[in-house]
């Protein structure tokens, strides 16, 4: 299969390694040129994963207009906030009869679209039955280095799904499939504000019963919203859902962690953002979440203190009792 993967990142570049070993014809495009004249001069991309090397067979470019006319499939691995912008240089008809795989995990600010809901509603020439979304734990930094992974592809098509599935699978990258898209997209994104909120819990000093406690009482508003937006309740309990949301509280390859602990250690979130070299979806997606929770009335107590800590400078022992002490009720799952 002729492929292309739009984003030279830590993700995109792991995943172009893996289509590009398992035979395909591959194209990775990065915006950043000297990124990619680094990868083409020594074979690897030392700013996201500096151990990884690359297949000799790896096509690299910067030309938008080039990397897509004949290819069967594209991957979508620029981050969600910076997507529609790539996606508008691209000239109609390029996505024409193309299998689309984005594997960014956001929430669009302002529209408060999925990402689905956004590629979509500006190009005409990708259709939903030709789309599908990629996700589950799966921090780059391990599956570059083959560490067993499984992750799931969720399309309204049957036969995209699968296709993605062929498409991906080796034996250390398992691929499951899944026709509910909008579960599987909020939970890759939901996920994010959850982790922010463990990552302050570690920076303020916390223990493991209160991680326990973010990521089951996380889950569960996860759930509620997702159900409210019109996903199935059981695909929160999968690998989008739980399993990722577990992976991103607790790994030290979490971006959304790493803010969230620094939040907790008192820097300022300006200060922590500017520093960093990736992209930590989860602070946009907060915004978000927020505004999603207010338009249809769900409850999620959690990812409302973490917005009040990013963005209103609540103070996290604060937040932290106002969770605990809320009014008693029974934990109802129903």
């Amino acid at each position: 299969m002729n492929i292309t993967v739009l984003g030279a990142g830590s993700w995109g570049t792991t995943l172009a390694a893996i289509l590009a070993n398992l035979g395909h014809t591959v194209t990775l495009w990065g915006f950043v040129p000297e990124d990619i004249r680094e990868i083409q001069e020594t074979g690897k991309n030392s700013r996201y994963l500096p151990d990884l090397v690359l297949p000799e067979k790896l096509a690299l470019s910067t030309d938008l207009e080039t990397v897509l006319p004949d290819r069967q499939m594209v991957v979508l691995a620029t981050p969600a906030q910076y997507l529609r912008g790539i996606l508008e240089q691209i000239p109609r008809g390029h996505f024409q009869n193309m299998v689309v795989v984005n594997v960014a995990k956001g929430i669009e600010k302002g529209t408060l679209f999925r990402m689905s809901e956004m590629v979509i509603d500006m190009r005409d020439d990708i259709t939903l039955d030709r789309y599908a979304c990629l996700s589950g734990p799966s921090h780059a930094e391990e599956v570059s280095r083959e560490v067993p992974t499984t992750v799931v592809a969720a399309s309204s098509s049957e036969e995209t799904a699968l296709a993605v599935q062929r498409a991906f699978m080796t034996d250390y990258f398992r691929i499951y499939t899944s026709n509910d898209l909008t579960g599987v997209e909020l939970g890759g994104a939901l996920k994010n504000v959850i982790a922010i909120g463990a990552g302050i819990c570690n920076g303020v000093g916390f223990g493991d019963n209160t991680l326990a406690a973010l990521i089951t009482r996380g889950i569960a508003e996860m759930r509620r919203l997702g159900v409210a937006l019109g996903a199935r309740p059981d695909t929160f309990a999968g690998l989008s859902g739980l399993g990722d949301l577990i992976v991103t509280c607790m790994s030290r390859h979490s971006r959304n962690r790493y803010v969230g602990e620094q939040i907790g250690k008192g820097k300022k979130l300006r200060d922590i953002v500017n520093d960093m070299t990736m992209v930590a979806e989860g602070v946009e997606t907060t915004r978000s979440v927020f505004e999603l929770a207010q338009r249809t009335g769900v409850e999620m107590p959690i990812s409302h203190k973490v917005h009040e800590i990013l963005f209103e400078d609540k103070e996290p022992f604060l937040a932290t009792r106002e969770l605990m002490t809320r009014e008693a009720r029974v934990e109802n799952w129903g």
